[in-house]
């Protein structure tokens, strides 16, 4: 694996985490979702599609 590769994937790594702590913390609120959540949520439907990785490329 290349350099490039590997920040890619770290990248990566570190969205998928804050992914998941955003999906905790809507679950962990009984369906409500916090200005917190709203704005996080927001930021990462802003990323381009032609930004994500296809599984099979990894």
């Amino acid at each position: 694996m290349t350099d490039i590769d590997i920040a890619h994937l770290h990248n990566d790594i570190v969205q998928l985490k804050n992914d998941v702590q955003i999906i905790k913390h809507i679950l962990s609120e009984e369906g409500k979702l916090t200005d917190w959540a709203k704005n996080e949520l927001k930021k990462t439907r802003e990323i381009p599609e032609e930004e994500y990785v296809n599984i099979d490329d990894i």
